[in-house]
């Protein structure tokens, strides 16, 4: 049997490998994150400090979109099968200029030991036809018409899909198949695109003309993560590729990395061929796949991403669109001031999330350990290490899409949206949505119980279960 995590695994590398054949640029990336990568494995002791070095040289996430509840049931039967679950709700549409008729989740592994093997993650997005802020009663059921009669995923495909699940693997042989397949059905279709209904599709958003403007859906872009994402921007551009205006998320400071920062080189110009109204078939190109680059940090609370949410609304407020150098000059001097400088600051004020275990030569001469927390961490009787952030930034999501568009789309601000939350989700996926906080508070308690009844905390554990 091929276990789920070697199916996964197989997946990421083999789709990696299919995407920088249709995007040669995205191997260009991957050469230069793997250099930055061991460049600073070899200067910094503490680079493995979010994830070894393995588990960074393999790490990736894609993004891809449907259209339709029941495209988005059958992909997460797919991933499903691959040990990936849906996890985070993400609402697009609300993001001013340049808002995408779209809500999210992410498919990934939630056990930290399969995130440890292979912590592939894919951001899946889906349309909302009958938001009245993007689309007409009269082109939203032309949109609808249209997705209901296409068919992304074989039959066979799906059913061994399903035999993955339920048996946590597959057969040698049948595995090779399942993995050709999936990869297969991310890839870009040839078939012709029909001109005159993707450029109306277009003039709404193109990421909805991405979506119900084709026949078929595939990979919108792959993401490596690199371990000095400052040094790969600079470095790109050497390279010839030109990069979006800014990497977004948290300003490059001197304190702790925390959430996630990203960027990509802008969407190419790739060949397609198209339909026009007459029937026939002509040679073009479409601007819709990039690829992009992340660098992860320390997981926050929910008071700690309160915290960075508010410091990225006054960064907003006090930059007036002004350019991203002078931006990020504004965005670091307020984290300076605002942001815990350490991570023993963000563990005391319960701002991020740490595993916990008994320090090396924890103290054993017979004395009794405190109560606290903070205590038995300075007194070196635990050990924090930070939990790294697996999931993703609505904004950062947005502001890449946005940087790699011809144009904002059009949406109409003064009408009402479909309402959509995370329990409507999970309806049209058909299978929980999980909370991301949830995830981490449960490893962070699950670890410090272990390590507080191995150097019997008997105060801290009866405070633990108290919820002091």
């Amino acid at each position: 049997m091929v276990p789920t995590w070697r199916l996964r695994a197989a997946f990421a590398r083999r789709l990696s490998e299919m995407y920088g054949t249709e995007v040669p640029a995205y191997t260009t990336l991957l050469a230069v994150t793997g250099q930055i990568n061991d460049e600073v494995a070899r200067r910094d002791e503490d680079a493995g400090r979010l994830g070894g070095i393995d588990r960074v040289t393999a790490e990736r996430h894609g993004a891809i979109r449907v259209g339709t509840p029941y495209e988005l049931r059958q992909v997460a039967q797919i991933f499903a099968a691959f040990g990936m679950h849906p996890v985070g709700f993400y609402d697009l549409r609300d993001g001013g200029a340049g808002a995408v008729p779209v809500v999210s989740t992410a498919f990934r592994p939630t056990d930290p030991k399969e995130l440890e093997r292979n912590p592939f993650r894919v951001f899946t997005s889906l349309l909302t036809p009958t938001d009245r802020r993007f689309f007409d009663a009269e082109l939203s059921a032309r949109l609808t018409t249209f997705l209901a009669r296409r068919t992304l995923f074989p039959p066979e495909l799906l059913t061994l899909a399903e035999r993955a699940e339920t048996g946590r693997g597959l057969p040698a042989e049948s595995a090779a198949r399942f993995v050709q397949l999936a990869v297969a059905a991310f890839a870009l279709s040839p078939e012709p695109v029909d001109r005159g209904w993707y450029t109306e599709l277009e003039r709404i958003s193109a990421v909805a003309a991405d979506i119900g403007g084709v026949a078929a859906t595939h990979i919108n872009h792959l993401t490596p993560r690199v371990l000095d994402i400052d040094a790969l921007y600079r470095r790109m551009g050497e390279h010839g590729i030109t990069m979006i205006d800014r990497i977004q998320g948290p300003p490059r400071w001197d304190g702790p990395d925390v959430l996630l920062r990203q960027t990509s080189f802008r969407a190419l110009a790739e060949p397609r061929a198209f339909r026009e109204p007459d029937g026939s078939v002509t040679e073009g190109t479409l601007r819709v796949r990039f690829g992009e680059v992340e660098a992860r940090g320390i997981a926050l609370t929910r008071a700690g991403r309160a915290r960075y949410d508010a410091l990225t609304a006054e960064t907003d407020q006090r930059s007036d669109d002004g350019d991203g150098a002078s931006r990020q000059r504004t965005a670091r001097a307020l984290w300076e001031a605002g942001f815990p400088r350490t991570e023993r600051q963000l563990a005391a004020e319960q701002l991020a999330f740490f595993t916990y275990r008994p320090a090396p030569g924890h103290p054993r001469d017979g004395r009794r350990p405190p109560a606290g927390l903070t205590e038995l961490v300075d007194q070196g009787w635990l050990t924090a290490d930070p939990v790294v952030y697996e999931d993703f930034l609505p904004r950062s999501a947005a502001g890449i899409f946005r940087s790699n568009l011809t144009g904002d789309g059009v949406h109409d601000t003064d009408r009402t949206g479909t309402p959509f939350d995370a329990q409507r989700l999970a309806e049209a996926i058909g299978r929980p949505v999980l909370d991301p906080f949830v995830l981490y508070a449960a490893q962070q308690d699950s670890s410090l119980r272990r390590a507080l009844h191995t150097i019997g905390a008997h105060e801290a554990l009866a405070s633990l279960d108290s919820g002091g």
